[in-house]
């Protein structure tokens, strides 16, 4: 599929727990007739084959150096010029990519998220909106607890541990301070329909043909 112009970038960060697939599926659902492609940043964990689970299990997974950054800027950057990527698809129950890719055609929206994906400055130079969703600390622990233990195969234990010794402390060092870069702040997550309702407004604004717009610049 060939884009006619520059697709909109969007970028879509938070903390784990935050509602950020919510307000991203909301979004694209006000995007109606207008096709979007996503790109998840979890979709770009490295993959560690030499490792046993036990010692996969305990990576940091929320440091910035356990995503393939690079790769995923490199997949940002081909989409934006018509190219279609194989994206790689990841195992969170055994912390291993499955050796499978999905294809992902260019698309005139296309949304990148992920905590992180707005404390690295390629992925940042790509984007044209950039968003942070912000929800209580308490919320975006029970979410990610919820989540964990029914889709990911976690104990509650190992949750907790979790976010005890690296969710939390990579929050406070590298999430929340990747805050200042956004251009829109999206409180109360995915319940603020306020808010996305304004941004899903922006992004049709951007995309009206009638403006002329080349897509040559950032928001």
């Amino acid at each position: 599929m060939s884009v006619a112009y520059r697709p909109l970038v969007l970028g879509v960060a938070g903390g784990s727990g935050a509602g950020k697939s919510t307000v991203v599926r909301k979004v694209i659902a006000g995007m109606a007739g207008v096709p979007v492609r996503l790109l998840h940043h979890d979709s770009y964990y490295r993959d560690y084959p030499e490792l046993t689970i036990e010692e996969r299990a305990k990576i940091n997974y929320d440091h910035p150096g356990s995503l393939e950054t690079p790769l995923l800027v490199d997949h940002v950057g081909a989409l934006v010029g018509g190219e279609a990527v194989e994206v790689p698809e990841y195992d969170f129950g055994e912390h291993r990519r499955t050796g499978r890719t999905h294809r992902t055609e260019p698309a005139p929206v296309i949304i990148v998220e992920g905590i992180l994906v707005l404390a690295d400055p390629d992925l940042r130079e790509l984007m044209d909106i950039r968003v942070f969703v912000e929800t209580d600390a308490d919320m975006r622990f029970i979410r990610r607890l919820l989540r964990d233990t029914r889709e990911r195969n976690r104990t509650v234990e190992s949750v907790v541990s979790q976010y005890r010794e690296t969710v939390r402390p990579m929050h406070l060092q590298y999430v929340e301070p990747s805050r200042r870069h956004a251009h829109v702040i999206v409180p109360f997550g995915g319940d603020n329909e306020v808010a996305i309702g304004i941004l899903v407004a922006r992004l049709k604004e951007e995309l009206r043909p009638s403006e002329g717009r080349g897509r040559s610049g950032s928001a």
